[in-house]
């Protein structure tokens, strides 16, 4: 729940500190004092998008900050799966530059807008007037059944099935849609397939090619200069190996003598292995290279082919064009095997259909078990506020389609008079009959859910007198389990409060002040009689809070 709230620099709030109290806290201010300010910031806490300038000076930063107890309200595993620490209090800090840029925490970490609302709509329901519309929200009639019903495991096990129906149904779809895409190019696939098949392309085939033509190109020039090699080296009358023989012999007969010889003869037999070795290479590739006039055709027409199906294929070189050759057998499987896995996706999603129809009818069940119920208990409060002949129905009628909630349409109908015919209460009850409905509602959802806090903003807008006394005393109710926060016009609400603050203007700012027990005698007078206080107000505001009457 809220404790603490702080407002810095924020429209019409310069800054402002509130505690809250864990009950009924009231609101009440006269018309532009700045009770709705307060409801912006909160909703800037909770998430919402900063819509316009929310710096009353534009020199320094807009700073919102709250403290939250969470500790008890099941939120461990939501911080888990937003990656922060659960720790209670909670502080929540939303900072907006003058610049217009935003930066929110929770805790010490640094978290997203999205991750705001999320947590913040576990935290604080915040109720306006504006907010009775969401009555016409399909959304919002199947949540509450949903609420009612218990139904978040069900829930949950259904929208699995729906999304990986909808994965399947996708699936299908670019299967089929691939489908006939290949089969508009399957006779030139075919086409393709076979002639790249028949050229037995081979990973690095290109460049030895082009190595060996290189080679057999130069074959003449080739052997012509191993030819002069060998005859400088094996010459019988002049080769170099001759002649380096004959001195290497000369100079170990000197080695006794010249030690220095010996030395220069064992490096020179050194050489003479080494010269010996490349002659007998220039030998064998004399042998080896062969000017084969043949064998260049034969590798010329192969490389040609080559280079004709990379440009057929627009292929940079071999290794794409290998590439491509893959993706054309690839397609061309997918043809030939796509009927057979288009039935394996369709096997799949008559499956997940059947489940789906399972799961969704769990659900409907367990909300057609709670609509009687939930009609009887509004009916019931409804009574309480002054709609005796109110009949509130929950229509709930099956859909052949699969929607994320189930194959439900939910409907709330609602009449105020006896004889007329329950219709949809979003176009039949009036602002004063929706505002008691979302009431009705809004106390019943409060005992099947872990709301921390509820916000009402002048949802007793439109009542008075014992209907406004009622309307008090179900809001009270709710702060038994709940903290609530009440912004009201009514004295007859406001004297249910245990905590009474008024939202005031002072030289054009907007403060909060708590009430003390005297001051919150004169301020339901006020509100009672209008501007001037008297002293029979006075004794009413009294009579209204149950206090003792010296007290004014």
């Amino acid at each position: 729940m809220l404790k603490h709230l702080s407002i810095e620099n924020y429209v019409l709030i310069d800054r402002l500190e509130i505690d809250w109290d864990s009950h009924l806290n009231i609101l009440t201010g006269e018309t532009g004092a700045g009770k709705s300010i307060l409801l912006g910031a909160l909703g800037l806490l909770l998430g919402s998008k900063n819509e316009g300038a929310a710096m009353k000076d534009t020199a320094r930063n807009c700073v919102i900050e709250a403290v939250f107890d969470i500790e008890g309200y099941g939120l461990e595993e939501l911080f888990a799966e937003e990656d922060i620490d659960f720790e209670s209090p909670c502080t929540i800090r939303r900072i907006i530059t003058p610049a217009g840029k935003s930066r929110a925490f929770i805790g010490d970490v640094p978290v997203q807008l999205t991750a705001l609302r999320r947590i913040g709509s576990r935290l604080i329901d915040i109720h306006s007037q504006h907010q009775n519309l969401i009555l016409s929200s399909e959304e919002f009639r199947t949540r509450t059944l949903d609420t009612l019903a218990g139904n978040a495991a069900r829930l949950a096990e259904y929208r699995a099935l729906y999304d990986e129906l909808g994965s399947a149904r996708n699936e299908y779809r670019r299967l089929t849609s691939e489908a006939e895409a290949s089969r508009k190019d399957e006779e030139w696939l075919r086409y393709t397939v076979e002639e790249l098949r028949a050229a037995r392309l081979k990973e690095g085939e290109q460049a030895e090619i082009e190595q060996q033509l290189a080679m057999l190109e130069s074959a003449d020039r080739i052997i012509e200069s191993l030819s002069l090699l060998r005859s400088a080296l094996d010459d019988e009358q002049s080769g170099a190996l001759l002649t380096l023989t004959r001195s290497e012999h000369e100079l170990m007969r000197l080695s006794e003598s010249y030690p220095a010889g010996g030395e220069m003869a064992a490096r020179l037999r050194s050489v003479i292995e080494e010269l010996k070795d490349i002659s007998s290479t220039a030998a064998a590739e004399t042998e080896r290279v062969d000017a084969d006039p043949e064998k260049l055709q034969k590798l010329s027409d192969r490389l040609n082919t080559i280079y004709s199906l990379e440009m057929k294929h627009k292929a940079a070189d071999l290794s794409e064009l290998i590439a491509k050759a893959a993706e054309y057998e690839r397609r061309l499987a997918a043809i030939d095997n796509s009927d057979t896995e288009l039935c394996r996706v369709r096997e799949r999603i008559e499956e997940l259909q059947r489940r789906s129809s399972e799961a969704a009818e769990a659900l409907h069940r367990a909300r057609a078990g709670v609509t009687a119920a939930l009609c009887e208990s509004i009916g019931q409060t409804l009574a309480r506020l002054g709609i005796a002949d109110a009949r509130f129905v929950v229509e709930l009628e099956r859909s052949a389609d699969f929607t994320p909630t189930g194959c439900d349409t939910v409907r709330f109908l609602f009449s105020a008079n006896a004889d007329l015919a329950p219709q949809p209460v979003e176009r039949t009850a009036s602002g004063g009959e929706l505002s008691r409905v979302m009431l009705a509602l809004k106390a019943i959802l409060a005992k099947h859910s872990k709301l921390p806090t509820i916000i009402f903003d002048e949802i007793d807008t439109g009542v008075s007198g014992r209907i406004a006394d009622a309307m008090g005393d179900i809001i009270c109710s709710l702060s038994s389990t709940m903290q609530v926060i009440d912004i009201t016009h009514l004295p007859q609400v406001a004297a249910k409060g245990s905590t009474h603050m008024v939202v005031y203007k002072s030289e054009g700012r907007t403060n909060v002040r708590r009430l003390s027990a005297k001051e919150r005698i004169d301020e339901i007078a006020k509100m009672l009689s209008g501007s001037t206080v008297t002293d029979a107000a006075r004794e009413q505001a009294c009579i209204l809070l149950d206090n003792d009457r010296r007290l004014f």
